[in-house]
């Protein structure tokens, strides 16, 4: 029996996209999926892990392995966080309420976008109980990027997501050719809330100057971890953990910002080994089974951002398909964990994961 893709409880990691693809208007594919310029680092993104190949230990004296552990000090089922994307509602009606409320089942994590339609407090509503972290795009106007943020912490977020690698927006020449625009009542919440001025994405609201002065600033002004999202290079870990960033994620944007740089899995381990124990290290991109989430944990991160699968969940059976996305997740790290011979997540070190020759 062919499996049905409009049936959440059918959806498999292998093709979840393929079943999304079917589900979404052309142009807003075009969108989810697409990457910047000719797309080597969005492919590469995924194929980055084949360089990779795990090394198992048999005959370990334990019955069933725990995906649950700790990411800057929140508890959590898995170690996956979704990553922040904005539009989710042009995915599916359900939108960010539908994937933090999925979050909140499986007790993994979830970032919200700046851009996201909903606001902080109406995803908080959604989901009381999920462990929810705002990403912030500094705006020019520091107040109003200062409000988002008070308006966040207020509706119980914990951490602040600094995405440093969009001081302009990538070449994205899917979106060019499909003729992408946002729909009015899908304008970020941000831009609705403060219209004149702002253009149909927002963007004209971002500051393009953003130094490291600003992590300085978030950190000891709001009380909770700051995390720079976009580090690809191992001097850039050690300045975030000069500037008092308590995390950082290894990440190139999804492969939408600078088309040749590296995939995110073959910069994690130069960054992780610099980090050291100064912060936490979170990896971005390419993600796509539980087996890529051991490889990054072998490698030196402490948990991953998952986006495009837990967004083609969403766009084919709304919150019920994000969570069968994190539920399956979340099982094939158990698995791969047990058997790789490893207990939980802190047990996966370097000698798990080597170079593919």
């Amino acid at each position: 029996m062919t499996a049905d893709p409009r049936d959440p409880a059918a959806i498999q990691l292998s093709t979840v996209e393929q079943w999304a693809a079917a589900h979404l208007d052309p142009t807003w594919y075009a969108y989810f999926a697409g990457g910047a310029a000719a797309e080597r680092t969005l492919r590469g993104n995924v194929t980055g892990f084949d360089r990779f190949e795990l090394r198992p230990r048999v005959l370990a004296e334990f019955e069933a392995a725990t995906a649950a552990t700790r990411v800057l000090g929140h508890e959590l089922s898995m170690p996956v966080l979704t990553a922040p994307m904005a539009f989710m509602r042009m995915a599916h009606p359900d939108g960010d309420e539908g994937i933090a409320r999925a979050v909140a089942a499986t007790g993994a994590g979830m970032l919200l976008s700046t851009l996201s339609p909903s606001t902080p407090a109406e995803v908080a509503a959604a989901a009381p109980t999920a462990t929810r972290w705002l990403q912030l795009y500094v705006l020019r106007d520091r107040g109003l990027s200062d409000d988002l943020v008070a308006e966040a912490l207020e509706a119980g977020f914990s951490a602040i997501v600094l995405t440093a690698d969009l001081p302009v927006i990538g070449s994205r020449g899917r979106e060019l050719a499909s003729g992408w625009a946002i729909p009015e009542d899908e304008l970020p919440a941000l831009v609705r809330a403060r219209r004149a001025g702002a253009t149909e994405r927002g963007f004209d609201l971002l500051d393009p100057t953003v130094s490291w002065g600003e992590v300085d600033r978030l950190a000891s002004q709001f009380g909770v971890p700051v995390v720079v999202k976009g580090i690809l290079r191992a001097d850039d870990a050690v300045l975030a953990a000069d500037h008092g960033a308590a995390g950082i994620v290894v990440s190139n944007h999804g492969g939408r910002q600078l088309d040749g740089a590296p995939p995110a899995i073959a910069a994690l381990p130069a960054i992780a080994e610099a980090a050291g124990d100064r912060v936490e290290v979170l990896l971005d991109g390419g993600v796509r089974h539980g087996s890529d989430v051991v490889t990054a944990l072998g490698l030196g991160a402490r948990a991953v951002l998952v986006g495009r699968q837990v967004l083609w969940g969403l766009a084919v059976g709304g919150e019920p398909g994000a969570r069968r996305v994190l539920e399956l997740l979340g099982s094939e790290i158990a698995v791969a964990l047990r058997l790789l011979g490893c207990a939980s997540p802190a047990e996966v070190g370097r000698d798990r994961v080597n170079p593919r020759d």
